[in-house]
C-alpha cells in the first residue's frame, strides 16, 4: 500500500497537423485535484459481466485466437457492446481509455469478416502509436482467419504502404492525415469500406483533425456499419455524430472520472532545483517502470540526456522522432530494456503498457482531462499504480 505523502515536511524529496485546439477542456489544471488516495475496496473492485466470450455466437478460430490472447472474461465494453455489433448495429460507446475498447470493436468485426470477405474495415485513430497497437492486436486476434491488415500512418514510408494497399486487405487501420493523403493520390477508396470505426474521437478534434475527419466521412458508402468512440462528447462530435452514424446505440462505461486504482499526490518543489528533486525521486525503491511527462518535445530530449548521464535507463518519445524511433523507444520500454520512459502527450492516450508503476507530471498538463489520460496509463488491470505531480 503506498502510503507516504510526498507533500509532507518529513519528506525527503522537498508539431505538424498535431495542433492542440482545446474546444471543450479546461485550460488550467486545479492543484488540489491532484490529490487522491486510492482505497483497498476500490482496488479490489471486479466486474461481472453478462457474457462470456464462449457465448457469442463467433467462429471457432476467433475464440481460440481470443483464449490465446489471455482474454478470460469480457471487460464492460466489451460486454456490452460485442453483442449489438455482432448484430451489425452501429454504436457510440462512452469509456475512458484502457478500458478494452480495441478488443471490443475488432473482435466483432474480424468475425464479420471471416464468413463474408467481401467486408472491409476502415479504422481511424489519432495518432501512430495507437495505430501500430490496433495493428498489432487486429493480427494477433486473426491469426490462422487468413484476414490481413495494412497500417497506414505518417513517419512511415508511403510507398511500403502504398504496395500493401494493392494486395488483398480487409482492414486499413491509419491516422487521418495519412489516410486522406493516399485517398488524394488515389491509392485508397473510402467507398469500399462497409464498416468503419473513429477510435478516441475527442483526441482526434483536439489535435485539429475535424476536417480530415469530416472528409473521410464525405466518401463512405452509405450502407455501412459506424463504430464511434470518444472519452467525452462535446457540441463538435455531436454534429459527426449526426452524419456519421444511423440510429446508434449508445453505451456508456465510464464510470470513474479518475482511475480507481491510482493514487495521486504531489511533489512540491518549494525552491529546490527541479532536476535534482526528479533524481532522488527516481532513486528511490519501487520505481520500477515510470512514464514520465514533459510539455515540449525539446524539454523531454534534453531531460531523457540528463537522466542518461546519471545512468537511469531512459527512452524518449515525442513529435520530433520519426517512426521507427518512435516505436524503439516504446519496445524497449514495454521489454523493460528502460525503466523509464519520457513522453509528451502524444503517449497519454489508447497506448496499452504493462505493469506501470508510476507516471510523473514533471511539467503539469495543460487540462484536467489531460491529466486524466496521462495517469491513466497506471493502475491498470485492478493493479495499483501511482501518480506524482511536480508542482512550485
Amino acid at each position: 500500500m503506498f502510503r507516504k505523502s510526498y507533500t509532507s515536511h518529513s519528506s525527503p524529496f522537498r508539431g505538424k497537423r498535431q495542433q492542440f485546439r482545446p474546444y471543450h477542456r479546461q485550460k488550467t489544471v486545479d492543484v488540489s485535484l491532484l490529490v487522491r488516495k486510492t482505497t483497498q475496496s476500490a482496488a479490489q473492485e471486479i466486474y461481472k459481466p453478462e457474457h462470456m466470450f464462449s457465448d457469442f455466437l463467433m467462429s471457432d478460430e476467433l475464440k481460440q485466437n481470443i483464449k490465446d490472447r489471455g482474454y478470460t472474461t469480457p471487460t464492460p465494453i466489451q460486454d456490452k457492446t460485442i453483442p449489438h455489433l455482432l448484430l451489425g448495429k452501429d454504436v457510440i460507446g462512452i469509456a475512458n481509455t484502457g478500458t478494452g475498447k480495441t478488443a471490443a470493436f475488432l473482435i466483432p468485426l474480424l468475425n464479420k469478416i471471416f464468413f463474408n470477405r467481401a467486408n472491409k474495415v476502415l479504422v481511424v485513430v489519432p495518432t501512430r502509436e495507437l495505430a501500430v497497437q490496433i495493428e498489432e492486436e487486429c493480427n494477433a486476434l486473426a491469426k490462422n482467419m487468413q484476414i490481413f491488415s495494412v497500417l497506414c500512418i505518417g513517419g512511415a514510408s508511403m510507398h511500403n504502404q502504398i504496395y500493401k494497399l494493392r494486395r488483398d486487405y480487409n482492414v486499413v487501420i491509419g491516422t487521418p492525415g495519412r489516410l486522406n493523403d493516399l485517398k488524394k493520390q488515389g491509392k485508397l477508396n473510402f467507398a469500399l469500406f462497409n464498416n468503419i470505426v473513429l477510435d478516441e474521437v475527442d483526441r482526434m478534434m483536439d489535435m485539429g483533425f475535424i476536417n480530415d475527419i469530416k472528409f473521410i466521412i464525405s466518401h463512405l458508402p452509405n450502407d455501412r456499419q459506424s463504430l464511434f468512440f470518444s472519452a467525452t462528447v462535446s457540441r463538435e462530435i455531436q454534429t459527426i455524430i449526426q452524419t456519421f452514424l444511423k440510429n446508434p446505440l449508445t453505451i456508456s462505461v465510464k464510470s470513474n472520472e479518475t482511475p480507481i486504482n491510482v493514487d495521486q499526490d504531489i511533489v512540491k518543489i518549494n525552491g529546490r532545483q527541479k532536476l535534482n528533486v526528479l533524481y532522488d525521486l527516481l532513486s528511490q525503491e519501487g520505481f520500477d517502470k515510470v512514464l514520465l511527462f514533459g510539455r515540449t518535445k525539446w524539454g523531454v530530449e534534453k531531460l531523457a540526456k540528463q537522466l542518461s548521464m546519471k545512468g537511469f535507463r531512459v527512452a524518449a518519445l515525442h513529435g520530433n522522432k520519426n517512426q521507427n524511433q518512435r516505436q524503439r523507444a516504446l519496445g524497449e520500454f514495454k521489454q523493460n530494456r528502460v525503466n523509464i520512459l519520457l513522453a509528451t502527450d502524444i503517449a497519454s492516450r489508447g497506448l496499452d503498457i504493462d505493469d506501470v508503476t508510476h507516471v510523473i507530471n514533471y511539467d503539469l498538463p495543460e487540462s484536467y482531462e489531460d491529466y486524466i489520460h496521462r495517469i491513466g496509463r497506471t493502475g491498470r488491470a485492478n493493479k495499483k499504480g501511482i501518480a506524482l505531480s511536480f508542482v512550485e
